[in-house]
């Protein structure tokens, strides 16, 4: 789960970021209910976690996280009503500082995953995962990180990409105006290093690895690291292997 700073700042929700005295505030949202009892029991162990609020579908979720504001959200992908993939689209497209939605599944090579990757989460954990990973995982995306599996969002996001590759071979497409050391650092990412172990390859300072970065986003119109590793993908610019 190796995952870095987005380079644009910190979380979206009003409460803690991980940095301070106040708690990370978490809203957890899925169908069955032993599953958010099982999530609910691991984040509320740790003392700069705390869960303010479930939902049971999507339909849910959205009023609640406007009315609570908390830094992260839990989502299932899969839930009645309105899935996981349709409610991030709501929460990131129509508040001005949404939270940062992590995307709870149970198999990474899910298609649901890709679609809410798209539509703006900033990563995934498998539902299988250890309790110190979730609450890592929880903590990495309050502070802007993106989690991510280079591998499963690489497979993920080639069996979707095939118009980007072919508009990329024609030339086209924002990807083409990156700089050369822009496109080295997106390769990287696409890697999953963070901005230190970016650094650390191409011999500079992690400030300037986050000036590259923060281009990188804006020239791909990407909202995260996310995004711009799925459009690195998508495109053709990193290739398998």
């Amino acid at each position: 789960m190796n995952d870095g700073n987005d380079g644009n700042g910190g979380n979206g929700g009003n409460g803690g970021n991980g940095s301070g005295n106040e708690p990370i505030r978490v809203v957890i949202a899925d169908d069955e209910r032993l599953v958010r009892m099982g999530l609910r029991v691991v984040i509320d162990a740790e003392p700069d976690l705390s869960v303010i609020g479930e939902a049971a579908d999507g339909a849910e979720v959205v009023p609640l996280v406007r009315e609570l504001r908390p830094d992260v959200v839990l989502m299932d992908v899969r839930m009645p009503g309105i899935d996981g993939i349709r409610a991030t689209e709501q929460l990131v497209g129509g508040m001005a500082e949404p939270p940062r939605i992590l995307v709870v599944t149970t198999f990474e090579h899910d298609d649901h995953v890709y679609d809410a990757l798209r539509a703006g989460a900033a990563g995934f954990l498998l539902k299988r995962a250890r309790a110190e990973e979730m609450v890592q995982a929880v903590r990495l995306v309050a502070r802007g990180d993106s989690l991510l599996f280079p591998a499963a969002v690489r497979e993920l996001a080639l069996r979707h990409g095939a118009d980007g590759r072919r508009e990329a071979a024609a030339g086209r497409g924002p990807i083409g105006r990156l700089t050369e050391r822009e496109g080295q650092v997106l390769r990287l990412m696409a890697t999953g290093l963070n901005n230190g172990e970016i650094a650390r390859q191409l011999v500079v300072s992690q400030e300037t690895v986050k000036t590259h970065v923060g281009s990188v986003l804006a020239k791909l119109g990407a909202r995260d690291r996310t995004q711009a590793v799925i459009a690195a993908y998508e495109s053709g610019f990193v290739l398998p292997g």
